[in-house]
């Protein structure tokens, strides 16, 4: 028979192997947070997604134990979870994998004691003097509004300060965590990494356009906005951002709301760029630290002397080609103003630049940097031309007028009178685009023009300064 003391021994010793070994006899816990981490890796995607890379140390006891990966992205998903030991990927094995998201809060812990027992406690002041009086009673149900039994009877809407629970459930943690149910085969420090996917990270591009007074050059430069609504902080991280459509068979998700930016401080650029797949990614060259709830901007590119050109537009419409359009009566159009560039290193450029909003700025007289529009870019690789509509123009005005219309069954022929009058200082040239359709004959023109497509035809008029220019044609279409 065992003594005493060392029955007491023995009994204590299971108690503490029982608390820390979770579920079963034998089995160990062991927490890790952002304590332990050695390096963090995020690879953003502009899909409002990141693959997460989360190094860590540990030590791990040998034979099964639990693996409570805490620190997490609160929005991961958890089929695209992995672990792996980098230095004893022999000796670790994963049994099983959950994620627990049912994070700790006041109606959390009510939801989790329905069917069970707590103390209901209520404060009352009688004669000057306040006191506490505890009730036990058992939470029967929580739908509407709870409901209690207390004694032999069923009672709601019970006026309470405040609730004691006995003990904090299992299944609730106060941060997302993994849990790896793991066969370890030797005890010791290993250098695990854990990947995952992650929604609510998402980057964009946004560029700065700066054209000189003299219209002679313009200054490009291009910011990354890395927005982080995860649920959690990636402090000291390599960060990488992938530019490219990615296939992916999940739906996206809404937006999150944007936070307050915080802006890095301009300078050169800092990202290196490089091919993979069908894809462009973009390494920081420096590690950065992105918190939950925020929007960070870091320098993309950096480039002077980028030479230009505006470009003055007027687009006609199908329809024009199908019936009178009201002749002899003159239809003002808008004259667009486009500016265009070369993405290549002979014009200070050449790096694939991910699709982003380009504002564009202009110097006045005075040296002040003035608006002067904005329009979308695709992603472009090196040696494309870009093509920025800005605006309208103010001083170039441009009226058509159909001056002839025939039938001949299933033929048409149009005549057209374009006036375009500029109003500027200087001479420009107005690009007028005629989308004709059908099968089409120009049959007269004052200006040369150029067929750009089956179904279209271009004209470059030009205009001197302060002067008007009238192109003059005639067309027959067949449909």
């Amino acid at each position: 028979m065992l003594k005493r003391g060392v029955w007491r021994r023995l009994v204590c010793g299971l108690a503490m192997a029982f608390l820390a070994g979770g579920q079963s006899f034998g089995q160990s816990t062991v927490t890790s947070t952002q304590q332990d981490q050695k390096d963090l890796a995020v690879t953003v995607y502009n899909s409002n997604v990141a693959l997460v890379r989360d190094v860590r140390r540990l030590r791990l006891p040998a034979g099964t134990l639990d693996l409570r990966y805490m620190d997490i992205a609160a929005e991961v998903n958890p089929a695209t979870v992995h672990i792996v030991s980098l230095t004893a990927p022999k000796d670790l094995n994963v049994l099983e994998q959950n994620y627990e998201y049912d994070l700790l809060s006041p109606l959390k812990l009510l939801q989790k004691y329905v069917g069970k027992e707590l103390t209901l406690v209520r404060t009352v002041t009688e004669n000057n003097s306040t006191k506490e009086i505890p009730v036990k009673a058992i939470l029967l149900a929580l739908n509407d509004g709870p409901v209690w039994k207390v004694g032999n009877e069923i009672v709601t809407g019970i006026g309470t300060d405040r609730y004691i629970f006995p003990d904090l459930p299992e299944n609730l943690y106060s941060k997302p965590t993994l849990i790896w149910l793991l066969e370890n085969a030797r005890a010791g420090e290993q250098t695990v990494e854990a990947s995952y996917l992650t929604n609510q990270v998402n980057w964009t591009a946004d560029y700065v356009l700066t054209i000189g007074a003299d219209q002679k050059g313009a200054d490009l430069n291009g910011w990354v906005t890395v927005s982080n609504n995860s649920g959690t902080a990636f402090r000291n991280a390599q960060l990488q951002l992938v530019a490219g459509e990615v296939h992916r068979i999940t739906e996206a998700l809404p937006q999150a709301p944007r936070p307050m930016m915080k802006a890095a401080v301009a300078g050169a650029a800092q990202f290196v760029q490089e091919p993979i797949s069908e894809y462009h990614l973009y390494s920081l060259e420096r590690r950065t630290n992105i918190q939950d709830k925020e929007t960070k901007q870091i320098s993309l590119l950096a480039a002077t002397g980028v030479g230009f050109s505006k470009v003055f537009e007027v687009d006609g419409q199908q329809f024009y080609y199908h019936n009178a359009q009201s002749p002899g009566a003159p239809v003002k159009e808008p004259v667009q103003v486009h500016i265009k560039f070369k993405n290549s290193q002979e014009n200070s450029l050449g790096m694939p630049l991910p699709a982003g909003t380009v504002r564009v700025y202009q110097g006045d007289s005075k040296g002040r940097v003035q608006f002067i529009g904005e329009d979308r870019i695709g992603h472009t690789p090196k040696d494309e031309t870009l093509d920025l509509h800005i605006g309208n123009a103010f001083d170039v005005v441009a009226e058509r007028k159909q001056t002839d219309f025939k039938s001949f069954g299933r033929a048409f022929e149009f005549a057209f009178e374009i006036s375009l009058r500029n109003h500027k200082p200087d001479p420009i040239t107005v690009v007028v685009n005629e989308p004709i359709g059908g099968d089409w004959t120009m049959l007269d023109s004052n200006y040369k023009y150029e067929k750009t497509a089956a179904f279209a035809a271009q004209f470059q008029v030009p205009v001197a300064a302060n002067a008007e220019s009238v192109l003059k044609y005639r067309v027959r279409v067949q449909w």
